[in-house]
């Protein structure tokens, strides 16, 4: 690490930055069904998923080859084309957190990339066949096949559980699909840290081999996949209630058995892709998965608005960061001023978007499932409750207040009309 500039080193605290956003943009995936059905409580959900995005992030390297060898021509990369590629990343994440919609990080930093290289070099800069394969394809087949997976999963979930005849039942039922959730989500959360971690690792790669510290075609060092790991853990605890909202509960209203489905399809469809070094979207995985679930219940539905905004937000992704990286590479190309420039306007630009979402708003209070949702307080919470003192306040003493009534006296006494006999 002691042939590391000062640009390369501006650009790996942007990617780490980057990551940072991925983190809490893509809470969701992992955790949103499982806090809207009551499986988990909020806090404790992005806790849990943010140990395991850090786990998942020392399971393969794949995706981050794809990202570091694949899709750019790493033969006279500038490093500041790097840079303007995550600028355009980390303003598309902000915007669309702002606006609660779960679109991809993943190709966001594609867009980016992708844009500020052909700014750089021309489109000769670019693998287009390793797009279309690795990313493109992906793009529009992962939706789709966690979808009908989820789809199917919960059509065979609700066939099976058919022979529930009563409340008891049916709540014992509801109690264990939680549970399954619970372990369906730290899949997916795994998985996700599988996946996306290694996007950022992939970065930062890129950018060491650009700064010939590395040959080009070498793996992510240890301390690269250590800092991305860790960066996404921290972003993902940090939670994105926003579109965790959206997520739980703007798409569709799901059961525990919907919850369970839809989560598992995702990561079965992650993990396979993380493998086979395809570098998807867990987004559109885990949105197509929870679509599926919506529609596999008898009666359930999908809130095709809000499905629509989400579709409209995948498809300006690459564009939209692609042209943002492209101009903020116009801009490092007139020099260190540029590149100031460009920093300069990161920093604005983050902290505009980061005004306006204090306007309103949003907590992890206000994606906790509704009371009725929840799952029964444990044996601790209702030992507590039981044994509490009673209430000592005027409102608590109201009901017995309005016990009292005045007795009229018997004809022939007087009494005090000051004070009333009452009962």
């Amino acid at each position: 690490m002691e042939h590391i500039t000062l640009l390369l080193a501006i650009v790996i605290v942007t990617a780490l930055v980057f990551d940072f956003t991925n983190g809490f943009h893509d809470t969701a995936n992992a955790m949103a069904t499982t806090i809207s059905t009551g499986a988990l409580r909020p806090k404790t959900a992005v806790a849990m998923s943010a140990v395991l995005n850090l786990v998942g992030a020392f399971l393969s390297v794949e995706v981050a080859k794809t990202i570091s060898g694949g899709i750019i021509n790493e033969d006279g990369l500038r490093t500041e084309v790097i840079f303007a590629a995550l600028v355009g990343a980390i303003l598309w994440n902000l915007l669309t957190w702002l606006v609660g919609l779960p679109s991809s990080s993943s190709h966001a930093l594609f867009g980016g990339l992708i844009g500020a290289a052909v700014m750089s070099a021309g489109w000769s800069s670019v693998n287009g066949g390793t797009v279309v394969t690795k990313v493109l394809l992906p793009a529009v087949a992962a939706p789709i096949v966690a979808g009908l997976a989820a789809l199917l999963a919960t059509r065979l979930t609700y066939r099976i559980g058919g022979k529930v005849r009563n409340d008891a039942q049916e709540k014992a039922t509801a109690k264990g699909y939680r549970a399954g959730q619970i372990a369906s989500a730290g899949l997916v959360s795994l998985a996700h840290g599988t996946n996306d971690a290694q996007k950022t690792m992939g970065i930062i790669t890129l950018a060491l081999v650009t700064g010939g510290v590395l040959h080009p075609g070498a793996n992510p060092p240890v301390w690269v996949i250590v800092c991305a790991g860790a960066a996404i853990a921290l972003g993902t605890y940090l939670g994105g209630w926003r579109i965790i909202r959206t997520m739980g509960s703007g798409l569709t209203d799901l059961k525990p058995p919907q919850g369970f489905a839809a989560q598992t399809s995702a990561a079965t469809v992650i993990l396979a892709s993380s493998h086979l070094g395809f570098s998807l979207s867990t987004t559109q995985s885990c949105s197509g998965a929870v679509m599926g679930a919506g529609l596999g219940r008898q009666g359930g539905v999908v809130r095709w608005s809000t499905a629509t905004r989400m579709f409209v937000a995948w498809g300006l992704t690459l564009p939209a960061a692609g042209l943002v990286g492209a101009g903020a590479e116009l801009l490092t190309k007139q020099g260190t001023w540029g590149v100031v420039v460009v920093a300069a306007l990161l920093v604005v630009g983050s902290g505009a978007i980061w005004l306006v979402s204090r306007r309103k708003p949003v907590g992890h209070g206000d994606v906790a499932p509704a009371d009725g949702d929840a799952e029964p307080a444990g044996v601790v919470t209702t030992a507590i409750a039981a044994v509490s003192p009673p209430p000592t306040t005027a409102a608590a003493q109201a009901p017995a207040q309005n016990l009292m009534t005045t007795i009229p006296a018997p004809a022939g006494t007087t009494q005090d009309p000051a004070r009333p006999a009452t009962v």
